[in-house]
């Protein structure tokens, strides 16, 4: 019996190596909004990322607001009169020394905590139980205390933290606020969200 070729191999061939390709060629476009899908948002990239602030505009005993990764940020220029401040009630505070090391950067344990000691940079949100503290830097104020020197009042639940963002005895909120990592770029310019290399 003789071999009888088949006439339709050679059609069946192209058509795989068509239906083929076609079909690699779906996958892949398929597969470009997915993989496309699991990188991270523009929102996303801006929640994680440095935040540049120009400090020459703030005045002294000028309080701005920015945000860094979903989350308020004081920067605060203090005047002599606030600095001298922060030296005269270390008694009334509970960790004066800001010896736990998780609230601030190693370059900001210092009576200031902060890089300069006029600029103050916290994460404005308060450790008990995350209300945001109001600005109040004017001492002696009669709803909070004759002892108070100025500095944030969480109205939530009474905490006190001072104009160094250190946290007052006997107030709900168990720490400091915290001193975010930052740095100066210029003179002028702080990059909070990437720290000091000094």
């Amino acid at each position: 019996m003789a071999d009888t070729a088949y006439p339709t191999d050679e059609g069946r061939r192209r058509w795989l190596t068509a239906t083929s390709a076609a079909g690699g060629a779906g996958v892949i476009a398929a597969s470009i909004p997915f993989v496309a899908s699991m990188a991270p948002s523009e929102r996303a990239r801006g929640l994680g990322a440095a935040v540049e602030v120009d400090i020459g505009p703030i005045k002294l005993g000028g309080l701005v607001t920015i945000e860094w990764r979903g989350r308020p940020v004081w920067v605060l220029r203090r005047t002599p009169e606030m600095l001298a401040a922060l030296r005269a009630h270390d008694d009334l505070l509970a960790d004066p020394r800001s010896s736990r090391l998780e609230q601030q950067p190693d370059y900001a344990r210092n009576d200031w905590r902060s890089i300069k000691p006029d600029i103050t940079v916290l994460v404005a949100i308060c450790t008990h139980l995350g209300c945001i503290p109001a600005f109040r830097p004017q001492p002696g104020a009669s709803d909070i205390g004759a002892s108070w020197s100025g500095g944030f009042y969480c109205p939530c639940h009474g905490s006190k933290f001072d104009l160094a963002g250190r946290v007052f005895k006997n107030v709900p909120a168990p720490s400091n606020l915290e001193v975010p990592p930052h740095h100066y770029r210029t003179d002028s310019q702080l990059l909070i969200g990437e720290g000091s290399t000094a």
